[in-house]
């Protein structure tokens, strides 16, 4: 949350700027099993996402399905 660096939790997206992402009814991994953004051609992907540290998805598969992320805290 703010740092990426040892000791620090990291939430990241890898972003794939040259491959396209086409949704369809059969991509779409919300739980409600719909998206507005169907029949829409993105000029890129999200190759890798990682939550807290640990890598959760990777390549169009979810990888630690058990794993979750943690509340945001504002100390302010």
């Amino acid at each position: 949350r703010g740092f990426i660096r040892e000791g620090y939790f990291a939430d990241l997206a890898i972003i794939d700027i040259g491959k396209t992402f086409a949704v369809t009814p059969d991509n779409v991994l919300y739980k409600c099993g719909w998206s507005p953004f169907e029949g829409y051609t993105f000029r890129s992907t999200i190759d890798t996402t990682v939550l807290n540290g640990q890598v959760v998805y990777e390549r169009g598969k979810f990888i630690n399905t058990s794993f979750c992320g943690e509340k945001l805290i504002f100390n302010r």
